[in-house]
């Protein structure tokens, strides 16, 4: 496995998509790397670790030696990017089981509150080497 960290998200969520954008402009290490569930990478990488995308269609952080779902991925992420955002790492002492539920009932109601594309967003071309797909 690369020693990439490996955002797999929503490709049609406005609220996702928003979140990667978020991401690129806190990240100015371009230490992540970006793939929509539903393209040939995200769905590869889904078959490689085992994950169910009827279970979990929501952020997936896969790294060297660690695959993180739902808020924990949120959190790890949190974690590598620039100013204050790596204090929000300190949620991880929420037991995940509630913090979870939070993410959970947000995914539920993602594209009522923030609607959806037709299509996986295009990358700028200065920002295509991010994406994977």
């Amino acid at each position: 496995m690369s020693a990439e960290k490996i955002i797999l998200f929503d490709g049609v969520c406005n609220l996702c998509n928003g979140a990667i954008n978020f991401i690129i402009k806190h990240d100015p290490k371009a230490q992540f790397k970006f793939a929509s569930l539903q393209g040939e990478t995200g769905t590869h990488l889904l078959d490689k670790h085992r994950i169910n995308p009827k279970k979990t269609d929501s952020i997936i952080l896969i790294e060297p030696d660690r695959v993180s779902v739902k808020s924990a991925a949120a959190l790890r992420i949190s974690k590598d990017l620039n100013k204050g955002y790596p204090l929000l790492y300190a949620f991880m002492i929420i037991p995940g089981l509630i913090r979870n539920a939070v993410y959970d009932f947000i995914a539920r109601n993602r594209y009522k509150w923030f609607g959806k594309k037709e299509s996986c967003m295009i990358p700028t071309p200065e920002l295509k080497s991010r994406f994977l797909d």
